[in-house]
């Protein structure tokens, strides 16, 4: 039987090769470091948390999840906010420096909440 970690890599993996291989028209490990790869992950990360009550599986397997300010539920358009614009866009426009001071704010802040986190109302709960 093989760990989760490596069914988790098999059940993201093999998808996102599949798809990657239509959309960029062959194969090549060049799409890590290209939109493609990012855009993938980004709508992963947009979409899961709202299907399975703030979890994405490397945060299920931790046991660290995303939930609102308000505990309300999460929608599609809190983490499209807080996913897309807070870590995509802000990281391509700033080069990397909003994900600089979003570690520093993580690390040296009592709440421990990131850019993205302020812009969607959202913090990371653990141990629940």
């Amino acid at each position: 039987m093989l760990p989760l970690i490596s069914w988790t890599f098999f059940i993201i993996s093999i998808p996102a090769a599949i798809i990657l291989f239509f959309v960029s028209d062959g194969f090549s490990f060049e799409f890590t470091q290209g939109i493609w790869l990012n855009l993938f992950y980004t709508v992963y990360l947009t979409i899961l948390p709202v299907l399975w009550g703030g979890y994405i599986i490397g945060k299920r397997i931790i046991n660290v999840r995303v939930v609102k300010l308000n505990h309300k539920r999460l929608s599609v358009f809190d983490m499209f906010i807080r996913e897309f614009i807070g870590k995509f866009v802000l990281g391509y426009v700033s080069l990397g420096l909003t994900a600089l001071i979003s570690a520093c704010m993580v690390a040296f802040l009592k709440d421990r909440r990131a850019i993205h986190d302020f812009l969607a109302g959202t913090y990371v709960e653990r141990g629940h």
